[in-house]
């Protein structure tokens, strides 16, 4: 199955049938197509969590694909943690551009995986395995991808549940804009504790 197959099979209307086939199931198709995606990027996020709003309802929609999201960057970012010394990855942390990464990502930390969580269009993949491989801390880590990717599946569950709606109501895009400033300021007041927690 090549890349322009893949997307047409994972378009909004194939995944609401899928998860009608395995509605028994309950959240946990929903759950697993997301935390699928942090090991496989080619799967299209965000028709999977636009699917995950129409057929779960908005709430829950975004609370599974929020899960899901969060275990598989968090399972990534782990395994990367555990293997980056070993020589199965050891051959990556010698690369001189994923070394400039490293050294970036250990500068920036908790702002720069919150930023990239925050937009469906970054590689988030990467992201999680550069995060592995730096020595940012597991908390700063966790905290940064728990919020960034809170706004950018909130926005999409959002969006994909009534999309019309948003065509034919604009204003609704500025409860949008102030979901992504709130959580914008959570994001710097965490980022500041755990700065305040590790220095003391």
């Amino acid at each position: 199955m090549n890349w322009t197959e893949l997307k047409t099979y994972f378009s909004e209307e194939n995944l609401l049938t899928l998860l009608a086939k395995y509605e028994s199931f309950g959240p946990l198709p929903g759950i697993l197509m997301t935390f699928i995606e942090a090991f496989f990027p080619p799967l299209p996020l965000i028709a999977i969590v636009a699917g995950n709003a129409a057929a779960y309802g908005l709430w829950l929609g975004f609370l599974y694909s929020w899960i899901g999201v969060c275990l598989g960057a968090g399972t990534v970012f782990f395994l990367c943690r555990r293997l980056g010394q070993h020589r199965f990855l050891n051959f990556l942390t010698r690369h001189p551009k994923v070394n400039e990464a490293m050294n970036w990502m250990n500068r920036h930390g908790f702002s720069a995986i919150f930023l990239f969580s925050c937009f469906p269009f970054t590689p988030s993949s990467l992201v999680n395995v550069v995060a592995g491989l730096s020595n940012i801390p597991t908390s700063h880590f966790m905290a940064a991808i728990m919020l960034g990717k809170a706004i950018m599946i909130f926005v999409i569950s959002f969006i994909g549940h009534d999309f019309m709606s948003f065509i034919e109501q604009p204003w609704k895009l500025l409860i949008v804009l102030l979901a992504i400033l709130l959580l914008w300021f959570i994001g710097k007041r965490v980022e500041s504790r755990l700065t305040s927690v590790k220095h003391r």
